[in-house]
């Protein structure tokens, strides 16, 4: 532990708190109108975006394996945790939230951050893309200032609902939607240094309420005055009921904050030639989510963007990210009451930009050009993520992605005849085969690939079928084999039993170390005989030939061997 904090803040000085105090208060300012929106977006009323990007913030940067992650509500998480709140309500979003947190740690403790790199990025391209597309149309209703829709868990229905209320299309709201959107477009190019969210925001609710008082549906309108207090402790009511029907939508949550929060940490050392702990990650992203619910705070992971914004403007230490934390709770303790005038319609674009460019549009049309297998797992799991449900768009992704990476293993194993080609430096090769050289007492194969489940079968039938003539001795190269799982074992195991059955004699070449402990621990090396186990293919020819019935070479004119000539022309007496 105290190796972990010595690394976090080895050289700080008080350059460097400065650097964190600018950084860490930009990243609140930019913080502030995204945990709002977030969590309106979510389902939940916007201090408890608040209240997550305060709580969330300040434990992940000071628990977490990454020294510059900012943690805190994300649009990621918006099309689950409004299913959640549609379905089970508030309260148990809370219970789920904390159960994800106990989750994160487990994984964290188990050392299981590592497995996250094993998820294809076709999947997480799919679904990140699939959420932006969420995210992106549930703003529609607010940005042209719809009234009397109700918010549904599936994507068909919200725009069904869309559609119906078009007649109740707010013309001032359109104004200001648009008017916060050129801010923040605009904002960067001219302002390089002020957050255009911050800025739209401000300038279009100044612009509703001069221009159009009562026109346009405000925070406070919708859901009342954001209070200007601490947020108070309380215990969610905890069963077994609730926590086994809640166990599905934890393990999403977990998952996905996993995924976001370790993706965010590979960015933020890329950015700073550092490297993230992803297990200290997994813990303090789980600490964050155990603590925050308890303070009615929604579910929180690492936000990319805010973690690039804070490395951006020269964070050097987890500091930055509890400064953020601290200014987004004095920005609640002073400023709240002035949020509740924040126009939904100048909400509206600052999530559609959010939306657009989590959409990863150019790494989805790369993928797409290649029109492969990985094409196909990104388009499913785009379309399952929009018109069903995270969870299934992401198992039905992984186990594509499983079979895809099966069936691409399997193609790579080679099972292929060979004999020494005598008319370049001897070496076997699988050319010099023909129905005019083929030895019928000897029946050399390379084994080239992963002999594993997916190519087993394969295996077992090409050897077998390739032997019907019942040679005398079947030699075996398995030097390019990289491994054997029990299920290529057990093929194995059942030629080496059918070829002994029928009197012939197997031999085995450049068995790799690792593959020959497992066929000694399985018993498969006494079954085949530690004799018949050589270094070389020209040393198991040799032992191949002292093994034949020299009277079936007599007048054969196969030549497959250097020897077979003068074998040919032996008379046995």
């Amino acid at each position: 532990m105290d190796k972990f904090w010595r690394g976090r803040f080895e050289g700080y000085s008080f350059q460097s708190f400065k650097r964190d105090v600018v950084s860490g208060t930009i990243v609140g300012i930019v913080a502030i109108p995204l945990a709002m929106s977030f969590a309106i977006a979510s389902g939940v009323k916007p201090e408890y975006g608040i209240y997550t990007a305060i709580i969330a913030g300040i434990l992940i940067s000071l628990l977490g394996g990454s020294k510059y992650q900012i943690g805190g509500p994300t649009g990621a998480f918006v099309p689950i945790l409004l299913g959640i709140v549609l379905v089970y309500g508030y309260e148990d979003l809370l219970l789920a939230g904390l159960m994800a947190g106990v989750m994160l740690v487990l994984m964290g403790v188990l050392r299981l951050g590592v497995l996250i790199q094993y998820i294809p990025r076709p999947v997480t391209i799919g679904f990140t893309a699939g959420i932006a597309v969420i995210i992106f149309s549930g703003q529609i209703a607010n940005f042209l200032g719809l009234s009397g829709l109700k918010q549904h868990e599936r994507f068909i229905d919200n725009m069904y609902e869309i559609a119906v209320h078009l007649h109740t299309v707010n013309v001032y709201s359109i104004f200001i939607a648009l008017l916060c959107l050129a801010t923040i477009l605009i904002t960067p190019k001219v302002l390089p240094k002020v957050p255009g969210p911050l800025m739209g925001i401000v300038i279009s609710s100044i612009a509703a309420a001069f221009f159009f008082p009562g026109q346009v549906a405000t925070i406070g309108s919708t859901y009342g005055e954001i209070p200007n207090t601490l947020p108070e402790f309380k215990m969610p009511e905890i069963t077994v009921e609730r926590m086994v029907s809640l166990l599905g939508p934890a393990f999403v949550i977990a998952m996905l904050g996993a995924i976001e929060s370790l993706l965010s940490a590979v960015v933020a050392d890329g950015m700073t030639n550092s490297k993230h702990n992803s297990n200290r990650e997994l813990i303090g992203q789980g600490v964050a989510n155990i603590v925050t619910p308890l303070f009615g705070g929604i579910p929180a992971t690492g936000a990319i963007a805010r973690t690039a914004t804070n490395i951006k403007f020269g964070a050097t230490s987890p500091f930055s990210g509890v400064i953020h934390g601290l200014f987004v709770l004095v920005t609640l303790l002073l400023f709240a009451p002035l949020a509740a005038h924040i126009p939904l319609a100048s909400l509206a674009p600052v999530l559609m930009v959010v939306a657009w460019n989590m959409s990863e549009r150019k790494h989805f049309a790369h993928v797409l050009k290649l029109k492969s297998g990985d094409s196909l797992v990104l388009i499913i799991t785009f379309l399952l993520t929009v018109f069903t449900s995270l969870t299934i768009a992401v198992v039905v992704g992984l186990l594509l992605a499983v079979i895809l990476f099966v069936k691409r293993m399997s193609d790579m194993l080679i099972v292929s005849k060979v004999l020494p080609d005598h008319k370049s430096d001897g070496k076997v090769q699988s050319h010099v085969v023909n129905e005019t050289r083929d030895c019928p007492q000897i029946s050399i194969y390379t084994i080239e690939g992963p002999l594993f489940f997916g190519a087993a079968q394969t295996f077992e039938e090409r050897i077998l079928k390739s032997i019907h003539y019942h040679p005398k001795i079947l030699v075996l190269r398995m030097g390019k084999v990289p491994f054997i799982d029990a299920t290529g074992e057990a093929y194995l195991r059942n030629i080496v039993r059918n070829f002994k059955s029928q009197g012939g004699v197997l031999l085995m070449t450049g068995v790799q170390p690792s593959l020959k402990l497992l066929f000694d621990k399985s018993g498969l090396t006494k079954e085949i005989g530690e004799r018949n186990f050589f270094e070389h293919t020209g040393d198991a020819i040799n032992c191949s030939l002292g093994c034949i019935n020299r009277n079936h070479c007599i007048g054969c004119k196969h030549f497959a061997f250097r020897e077979c000539k003068e074998l040919s022309a032996t008379k046995i007496s």
